[in-house]
């Protein structure tokens, strides 16, 4: 990595759960996230952690305890931390790539 700059090709994809891989860069603090699902990802539990980014290409589908929000390409994402915006996130299309930043 060059100073202040991250290049994603050259970091590997690492796979977090069936239909669900990322790119990472990470400070100890932030983290930045090239995440990919697939339609195959299935969020077993409620996420309580806060996202901030942006949908690269597809369409993603956040429930939020019942209310639904879709996010198509071009759309951002603010999700602050807690309990109160619990939410599962999952794949419209075949497969959606996001760009997140996220406190670690």
């Amino acid at each position: 990595m060059e100073t202040f700059k991250v290049v994603f090709d050259s970091l590997e994809w690492q796979e977090a759960m069936p239909g669900a891989r990322f790119k990472i860069f990470s400070d100890g603090k932030k983290q930045m996230r090239l995440l990919e699902f697939t339609s195959e990802f299935v969020e077993p539990n409620w996420c309580e952690k806060g996202h901030v980014g942006f949908v690269l290409n597809g369409e993603l589908e956040i429930d939020f305890d019942g209310k639904i929000v879709n996010y198509i390409q071009g759309s951002g994402i603010f999700i602050p931390t807690g309990t109160f915006t619990k939410h599962k996130a999952r794949s419209v299309t075949p497969s959606v790539q996001l760009f997140l930043v996220e406190d670690v």
